[in-house]
């Protein structure tokens, strides 16, 4: 009933998920920062997220951990998981016993899966945008969202779309040093995944870094709008603007960033 990419790059770890299945965002993606992420689904066994995760951290490979969760679990033929480590291949495992069309595929720092999917196609046009990844300079978050769009494109879930979920995590990677760098669900969507990519835009925007490269100095006509602008709103100083739009992470002293300016702009045009 979902499919699936589990991945990693440099540091980062993270599962992108979809499905035809109510928030599933909140029972399949698991993920802990330099140890690795899992994906549990069909009929999912939630335990296989904090087991897998701790087998990890105890230093077994993807393949070993896949295969103690699955020994030991009695429901195993109607499992389907993903696993990948903070280093080495990924792993999958489909159950006999899931719906058609059901299977995965896995390498080096990843593993696709699905269940219940239109056909093989599916995931193959997965690994595919995985493989591709490595080439485009994308960063984690946006490669995992490109590899489950183009399950999507592919077909997907053959029941239809609902849910979709990112998580991505690297140590000190998230706000405030946490190391959560994206954790991001749409529990009811027609077009789940393409809400999720406008969820991980807004993500960007808000908890981003400036480009130190496109910085424009606080002085002479830029300033003098800022601050024509903030007295406009009834603001007295950029930073109590921004702290209320939540652009606090993109603040840098005696600099704007573009893009502030811009929702700026919008706010007091």
């Amino acid at each position: 009933m979902t499919f699936s990419v589990v991945g990693r790059q440099g540091d980062g770890v993270g599962v992108a998920v979809a499905s035809r299945f109510l928030a599933v965002g909140a029972m399949v993606p698991a993920a802990r920062a330099g140890v690795g992420a899992v994906a549990t689904q069909s009929y999912a066994n939630l335990a296989y997220r904090a087991d897998g995760l701790e087998l990890l951290a105890e230093g077994g490979t993807s393949h070993q951990v896949l295969d103690r969760l699955t020994a030991a679990d009695d429901g195993r033929d109607q499992r389907q998981a993903g696993v990948v480590g903070a280093t080495g291949d990924g792993a999958t495992f489909t159950g006999s016993g899931c719906h058609d069309w059901a299977g995965g595929r896995a390498g080096d720092g990843y593993a696709v899966q699905g269940n219940i999917l239109v056909g093989p196609e599916v995931v193959d046009a997965m690994e595919r945008a995985w493989l591709a990844g490595s080439t485009t300079g994308d960063a984690l978050p946006e490669r995992l969202l490109a590899t489950l769009a183009a399950g999507d494109q592919a077909g997907g879930d053959r029941r239809g779309r609902q849910s979709a979920a990112l998580v991505v995590v690297r140590p000190d990677g998230g706000y405030g040093g946490d190391d959560t760098e994206v954790d991001l669900r749409v529990d009811d969507h027609p077009s789940p995944v393409s809400e999720l990519r406008r969820l991980l835009e807004l993500h960007r925007l808000y908890f981003g870094k400036p480009d130190p490269a496109t910085l424009l100095p606080l002085e002479g006509e830029v300033a003098a709008e800022v601050a024509r602008r903030l007295d406009a709103l009834g603001y007295r100083s950029l930073e109590d603007w921004a702290g209320v739009e939540n652009f606090e992470e993109r603040m840098v002293d005696g600099h704007i960033d573009p893009l502030v300016l811009d929702r700026l702009r919008a706010a007091s045009s």
